[in-house]
């Protein structure tokens, strides 16, 4: 999985995914060779990668023998994780909705690994305990439909989407979106609190959040829930009910594309052609989960923009772990915390090979970016439940 080696790293996590469903065992080389898979030398499997376009190396017993042992020697920042059988992916996404409205719905089906798709209806009915790993869209937790009223309010797609929403949320049996979706973030909570793996891009990173520190707070505009917003409510906002982020302030109005102040699209202060961000590094011994979500054959990584483009640093909670950051700009963009029994991961952006993503976009060709390291650190988050649990050192 190194730079040099594979022509298809994105298509390999999907190699892997294929292995783990056959019951093959399988080691996920950490920081060997960019995060390589070791995987049993059968006929099946080779074929598989032929098929599918990805690089291998047959190497013999005795060489696997010696790279396991180099990897576990103490001096080598390296560790050895047993992957041991295929999560259950759930896809968090409106019906209708096209696969690239959404990079990790469009890296699921490139990488060829299966997933299911829940909304609404299923989460309020407790489907999300059938799945051990669930990607939240590109979502609206608020009630406030995107933020898009300034721009988009005539817009036939914001008014089908609008009375779409309205009309779930009163067969679902509530009088406003708001409440409905508070609700259905609430049961996604719960689902971590109890064991689940989470991982949530863009705007469903903090509009999550907004919305549980916001329980019982009306925080929305006329035109978004028929009546007015209760008086001084940033004063009323709980950030202990949170899962990443504290001491935000709300934007109030609903003319401006923007939820809240984590969010840094507007503040940013840094050009197209400058824009990266690169990965912390951990010790995979020590650290082996930053350490899996981390994997890549680069550090360094190209930016790119979303509603929620990346995090304001000094907003973040103290047990979150930044993974991947822009320091200079005081922004984070890959983030990561336990809720409970349960992971979240929170990655700022739309799209990682579409720098500006814009309503009404043509799609993303993975077949033209099938290295790309912003689309691995996706993949890395849909195989880390595979990873065997050992007891951690610290």
């Amino acid at each position: 999985m190194d730079v040099e080696s594979q022509k298809n790293h994105l298509k390999a996590y999907g190699i892997t995914y294929w292995s783990l469903k056959k019951e093959l065992k399988v080691k996920w080389l950490l920081n060997y060779r960019g995060g390589s898979f070791l995987l049993p030398d059968t006929e099946e499997i080779q074929r598989e990668c032929q098929i599918r376009g990805v690089s291998f190396e047959v190497i013999s017993n005795t060489k696997a023998e010696f790279v396991l042992e180099e990897i576990s020697s103490p001096s080598k920042n390296m560790e050895a994780v047993i992957l041991e059988k295929a999560p259950k992916i759930a896809v968090y996404t409106p019906k209708g909705k096209q696969p690239w409205d959404d990079a990790v719905t469009m890296v699921l089906k490139y990488a060829e690994i299966p997933y299911e798709t829940v909304y609404d209806e299923e989460v309020l009915s407790d489907n999300l305990l059938l799945f051990d790993w669930l990607h939240l869209h590109h979502e609206d937790f608020t009630g406030q439909y995107g933020k898009f009223y300034g721009a988009y309010r005539a817009a036939s797609w914001y008014i089908n989407e609008k009375k779409s929403a309205e009309e779930l949320a009163l067969k679902l049996g509530y009088n406003k979106v708001s409440q409905e979706k508070l609700d259905v973030a609430l049961k996604i909570r719960d689902y971590v609190i109890g064991g689940g793996f989470m991982f949530a891009m863009c705007s469903a990173t903090d509009s999550f959040d907004i919305a549980l520190s916001a329980e019982g707070v009306d925080i929305c505009e006329p035109m978004f829930d028929g009546d007015g917003s209760e008086a001084s409510y940033q004063n009323k906002i709980d950030y202990s009910k949170t899962f990443a982020f504290e001491n935000f302030s709300l934007e109030r109005s609903p003319l401006i594309y923007e939820f809240s102040s984590i969010d840094m699209t507007r503040k940013r202060n840094v050009s197209r052609t400058t824009d990266y961000f690169s990965l912390m590094e951990f010790s995979a011994k020590w650290d082996p989960v930053p350490t899996m979500l981390c994997q890549n054959h680069t550090a360094l990584i190209k930016g790119f923009m979303g509603q929620t483009t990346s995090f304001t640093r000094d907003e973040i909670k103290p047990n979150v772990l930044i993974m991947g950051e822009t320091k200079f700009n005081g922004e984070a963009k890959y983030i990561h915390g336990i809720k409970g029994k349960g992971f979240f991961t929170f990655y700022g952006g739309h799209d990682p090979e579409d720098y500006q993503h814009r309503v009404g976009d043509s799609k993303t060709e993975l077949d033209l970016h099938p290295t790309s390291p912003g689309y691995r650190l996706i993949l890395n988050n849909v195989l880390f439940p595979a990873a065997k649990k050992k007891k951690q050192k610290t």
